[in-house]
């Protein structure tokens, strides 16, 4: 992981942007909810704190919901099953989130 907006934490940042733009959604998720978490509105709230990371830096309101998107994602990683490439899916978003809200650890330093 990285502790700031280096550049190889924001090419990496990039790539796995472009790699999860490319890669369609797992449809047994849709409409789907685990431990209270529902699995298209995570994936959205996710992607939404990456592209605004990806333009600058978040406002501390957004920071706030990604910090519970990264919460909520470690919770049903775990309970997800692989069909459609789900766990690749969703572990993508999580190390996507986990940058992201690295970034925004180093800029309040």
């Amino acid at each position: 992981m990285i502790a700031n907006r280096s550049k190889p934490g924001l090419n990496l940042l990039s790539r796995l942007w472009e790699e999860h733009m490319r890669a369609p959604f797992p449809p047994h998720m849709r409409r789907r909810e685990i431990e209270g978490e529902d699995m298209v509105l995570l994936d959205a709230e996710i992607a939404g704190c990456v592209s605004s990371s990806l333009s600058g830096s978040l406002d501390e309101s957004v920071n706030e919901i990604l910090l519970g998107c990264l919460a909520a994602v470690e919770k049903v990683l775990p309970l997800i099953d692989d069909e459609g490439g789900a766990i690749e899916y969703y572990e993508r978003l999580r190390e996507m989130a986990a940058l992201v809200a690295e970034f925004g650890n180093a800029n309040a330093r």
